[in-house]
C-alpha cells in the first residue's frame, strides 16, 4: 500500500510543542489548506480542509523555532488515523505524520524581498520513533484537538 500526502497550507495556531515520555520532541502543527473549485456557473467557491500534522525529532524543534500562527507551509508525510474512547464515548481524527515540512515565503516575504523566505528550507526528519506507542498514549491523555 502507498500512504502519502503533501499540502500546503497556512497555521491556524502557534505550533505545539511537547516532548513525548521518552524524550523525542514532538510539534502539532494545525494546517488550513485552501481549495479554490469552479461551479458550472462559473463561480469559483473556496473550500478550506483543516488538518494536524505532527512532527517529530529535531524538525520538530525547528518548527517551533521558527513557525507562528500564519505561517505558510508544505507539509509530506503519511496520513493516520487515531481512534480513542473517553467516558464512553469514541473520536476518530485523521492527522499527518510528517517526514518533511517546508517553510513558505509569506506573501510578506515576497513583496518586500526579491530572493526566497528568510526562513531555513525544510529538512528531512529522522524516521518517526519506532515505538510511538508512549507518544499515542500520551496525545490521548491530551484529547487531542
Amino acid at each position: 500500500m502507498f500512504n502519502r500526502v503533501i499540502i500546503a497550507g497556512n497555521l491556524t495556531r502557534d505550533p505545539e510543542f511537547w516532548e513525548s515520555v521518552s524524550g523525542t520532541p514532538v510539534t502539532r502543527l494545525p494546517v488550513a489548506c485552501n481549495v479554490g473549485l469552479k461551479r458550472p456557473d462559473g463561480e469559483t467557491v473556496i473550500e478550506t480542509l483543516f488538518i494536524n500534522s505532527v512532527v517529530f525529532g529535531p524538525q520538530a524543534e525547528t518548527c517551533r523555532q521558527y513557525l507562528s500562527k500564519g505561517s505558510p507551509v508544505l507539509v509530506e508525510g503519511r496520513l493516520r488515523e487515531r481512534v480513542w474512547e473517553r467516558d464512553g464515548q469514541r473520536g476518530k481524527k485523521i492527522e499527518i505524520i510528517a517526514s518533511r515540512v517546508k517553510f513558505l515565503p509569506s506573501r510578506r516575504d515576497t513583496e518586500t524581498e526579491t530572493n526566497a523566505s528568510a526562513e531555513p528550507d525544510g529538512v528531512e526528519t529522522s524516521p518517526e520513533p519506532a515505538a510511538d506507542e508512549d507518544i499515542e498514549e500520551q496525545a490521548d491523555a491530551e484529547e487531542w484537538r
